[in-house]
């Protein structure tokens, strides 16, 4: 019974003492414990700050966000180049087009949840979809 006891102590401290200290000195430790690589947020910016994006035109604003329920009339969206929907809201006027372009109306949201859009940028796609509805 005393010789299993010592034996089984004897494993165990083994065991232990080979897992105790890991391999290296601590320099070499603090090394393989660094991270792999670093990020200099300043160059990140700089390139941010130096590449601004071009605005988009009136056709690309309306392929990437308006098309998506102008196309097919979702949510009784005036669909695309349909110059009987479009006529009745044409007649009032691009300031009266551009209110509802900004501030959504019926099922529209704001902006055609183009928030990222400029003024300008919507003003070229709603001018997009009036000159094909003319």
């Amino acid at each position: 019974m005393r010789l299993r006891f010592i034996a089984i102590a004897s494993t165990l401290l083994f065991a232990l003492a080979a897992n105790a200290v890991p391999p290296g000195s601590d320099d070499e430790i603090d090394a393989r414990l660094q991270p792999y690589g670093t990020v200099n947020r300043a160059v990140i910016q700089e390139v941010t700050v130096a590449a601004p994006a071009a605005p988009l035109t009136g056709t690309e604003v309306y392929d990437t966000y308006c098309a998506t329920c102008h196309a097919m009339g979702i949510g009784g969206a005036p669909t695309f180049a349909d110059t009987a929907a479009w006529a009745p809201r044409i007649a009032k006027g691009m300031d009266t087009l551009m209110a509802s372009t900004l501030n959504g109306i019926n099922a529209m949201p704001a902006k055609g949840l183009c928030m990222s859009c400029s003024d300008d940028e919507l003003n070229d796609a709603v001018t997009y979809m009036v000159d094909a509805a003319k």
